[in-house]
């Protein structure tokens, strides 16, 4: 797989640099900004360059303008961890369409963050034609946002514009790669709360050796695939954790794995009540012999952070579903 860095784009270019901001945040404030660190080094790779950079991404799911998903909060904190440096020239857009207030703030800034893509339905519809002011004032494409790989009109601007891929998309590729010779036994775990992962379910069964399923989803095993290589844990009577039982059979699998790969708590790990079974198995897989560990999600690697065990992770992946992703199918849309 070819793809062009970031460090190929010409000098003092106009770029739009995509970048993953949906970031969690409660009340107006950031509650993890890993996402934004992650891309610190291509931001100042470009800045090195004397590049304009436009950034755009997204904030959650809204289909129309809503305050509540503004990335006005993401834009303040980015640019306060990038004064640290130097003071940055830069100015929040509210609208990319209207050309006027975006050549303005061409003129004026080194940096326009703009505002919540998702706020225009062309994004999600993948039309470009929201987004033609800007294009229109852009030489380069920078894309360094791999978990935002569901299709969308501006992951696909590489197909317009001269196209490059961030430090960290690079970084994560490169180790998403490595999932194609993996040693078995293979074990996939999966939890958390979002059931788009049982989709996977089918193409993970031909994959993996075992597939271990905690968090809410066991509540969907009726609907769900059924293979003697899937496992479902039962839950405590308030349906918050899994059961002691089934801690003791993941472990048993797990200390049998060459390669685990883990997304999603197995609780409501939010709640330090409900942590039980995801900080058991965050135990047992940094103490287990397989080669290869690779996690994904915040609960999943905050309890592995909580342990102080990161050390003996393999790779954190930027999001569970880019990882079952790239697992099953061997690319992503974003590649393609």
């Amino acid at each position: 797989m070819n793809l062009k860095s970031v460090e190929l784009v010409p000098e003092k270019s106009t770029v739009i640099l995509r970048l993953d901001l949906d970031l969690p945040i409660i009340d107006g404030k950031i509650i993890n900004n890993s996402r934004l660190l992650k891309s610190l080094p291509t931001i100042s790779l470009l800045l090195s360059k004397s590049c304009q950079l436009v950034i755009i991404g997204h904030l959650g799911r809204p289909e129309s303008r809503d305050e509540k998903c503004s990335l006005k909060p993401v834009y303040l904190e980015l640019i306060s961890l990038l004064s640290k440096g130097e003071p940055q020239n830069s100015i929040f857009l509210d609208d990319p369409t209207d050309p006027g207030p975006l050549k303005l703030a061409l003129s004026q800034n080194q940096i326009i963050f703009v505002e919540n893509l998702r706020f225009w339905p062309d994004e999600m519809i993948g039309s470009f034609i929201f987004l033609q002011p800007l294009i229109d004032q852009s030489q380069a494409f920078v894309n360094d946002a791999i978990a935002a790989y569901h299709p969308s009109a501006s992951i696909f601007l590489h197909h317009i514009l001269p196209g490059y891929y961030g430090l960290s998309f690079l970084d994560e590729i490169k180790e998403l790669s490595k999932l194609a010779t993996c040693p078995h036994p293979l074990t996939v775990v999966l939890g958390g709360a979002k059931m788009d992962k049982l989709d996977y379910l089918p193409a993970l069964t031909n994959l993996s050796d075992h597939i271990l399923i905690g968090g809410k989803l066991p509540t969907k095993k009726s609907s769900s695939p059924s293979s003697e290589k899937i496992y479902w844990a039962s839950l405590t009577p308030d349906s918050f954790d899994i059961d002691a039982a089934s801690i003791a059979h993941f472990k048993q699998i797990i200390d049998t794995s060459a390669t685990i790969i883990w997304s999603g708590a197995l609780g409501f790990y939010e709640n330090p009540a409900f942590r039980t079974g995801t900080t058991e198995i965050a135990k047992a897989i940094t103490s287990s012999p397989a080669t290869l560990k690779i996690i994904a999600g915040g609960d999943t690697s905050a309890s592995i952070k909580d342990l102080g065990m990161l050390d003996k992770i393999s790779f954190i992946c930027s999001g569970g579903g880019v990882l079952l992703e790239y697992l099953t199918k061997g690319t992503l849309p974003t590649l393609e």
